[in-house]
């Protein structure tokens, strides 16, 4: 779910991105990343910020420094990369934060995929890969289709169990459309949840009723009460608990890296936090003609956009369309900060001598 603000909520500010990037960037490298990470992550969260997506965007900076602070994200991590063909690779993230590791691997898969037609990158052992969105919108914006998968710390209920048992595991598929047809490239980017933690936490705030179905207390039974509410419930029942589990495969698994089973364990040293991920590029061009590849893209987006709308709806989108749209406002007006968000910010760059970025007027 992503926000498309036309006017700023009471108590908002709004700080143009270029500014956030350069105060995010500056606050992370306190923190103790390096200048090129902390950059690479700032481009990251002001990426999900600029569409959108606040959840992922530079509200997670404090939680950011506070993994960097008890140690949890390395900031000096070691990122090694293993391979045995030119079409796959393991990248060691030695804890490195999400958005350096992911960001790394996406190039990787890309260089590989320019030779190799497709090629896909793991990613085990790093800590909150961020919006995934954002690595395969990397890819696609090299003409390239990107996939992306990732498995983390079971927080979700499993069709059957009692309890958290599954991830809430994202999905994201990007796929590049021609530069002159106006169409932003298609961009799916969803998690394997009904509902994100966040917005548990954010009805919890406002005192809001959760959806039905959405959300279930600590022994698993649905509840629409934010206060009782621990986790999300799984996308389509069945569905999306197993599309969760697979993605453990797909990931963890597959990296040599388990973390459900480990979870799940008797060893108490197995629920620190971590996640893995997969990326995959593939070229339009191992396939055939790039050009028209893209063309026929922008035929399909123009024929979904062509059919009639239901009543009531505001129209027919695409995944990533109006993500797009709101990136294109905010930049232009500035990126909406919450209160909270801006007050855990300021208070961060007091502490580390930092002059916060004056607001939009």
């Amino acid at each position: 779910m992503t926000d498309t603000p036309t006017t700023p909520k009471p108590g908002q500010v709004r700080v143009r991105a270029e500014d956030l990037r350069a105060f995010s960037a500056g606050l992370l490298e306190k923190g103790g990343l390096s200048p090129e990470h902390a950059a690479t992550t700032a481009d990251v969260l002001v990426w999900a910020a600029l569409r959108g997506v606040d959840s992922h965007g530079i509200a997670r900076v404090p939680a950011y420094l506070e993994l960097l602070a008890k140690g949890v994200a390395n900031p000096r991590a070691e990122i090694t990369l293993a391979s045995t063909t030119p079409a796959a690779a393991v990248l060691d993230a030695d804890r490195a934060p999400g958005p350096v590791a992911l960001s790394a691997a996406a190039e990787e898969a890309v260089s590989r995929a320019r030779t190799t037609g497709i090629a896909s990158v793991g990613v085990r052992g790093t800590v909150h890969t961020g919006a995934i969105g954002y690595y395969v919108s990397r890819i696609a914006e090299q003409g390239l289709v990107g996939l992306g998968f990732v498995a983390g710390m079971p927080n979700m209920g499993y069709t059957g169990v009692r309890g958290a048992a599954v991830a809430t595991s994202p999905l994201a598929i990007a796929v590049p459309t021609a530069a002159s047809s106006g169409h932003a490239p298609l961009l799916l980017d969803m998690a394997t949840a009904t509902i994100a933690l966040g917005r548990i936490r954010q009805a919890r705030a406002s005192g809001t009723p959760l959806p039905e179905g959405a959300a279930a207390t600590e022994d698993g039974t649905p509840t629409t009460d934010p206060d009782k509410a621990v986790m999300p419930l799984p996308l389509g029942g069945a569905k999306g608990s197993g599309m969760s589990l697979a993605f453990e495969l797909l990931t963890s698994v597959l990296v040599g890296a388990p973390i459900f089973s480990a979870f799940h364990s008797d060893d108490p040293k197995a629920r620190k936090h971590r996640q893995n991920a997969l990326l995959i590029a593939l070229d339009p061009a191992a396939f055939g003609d790039p050009d028209r590849f893209t063309a026929d893209v922008d035929t399909t987006l123009s024929t979904l956009k062509g059919l009639p709308s239901a009543d009531g709806a505001a129209g027919v989108f695409y995944p990533g369309e109006r993500s797009a749209a709101v990136a294109v406002e905010r930049a232009e007006k500035g990126v909406p900060v919450t209160p909270k968000v801006w007050r855990e910010l300021t208070e961060s760059a007091e502490r580390f001598g930092i002059a916060p970025p004056t607001p939009v007027a």
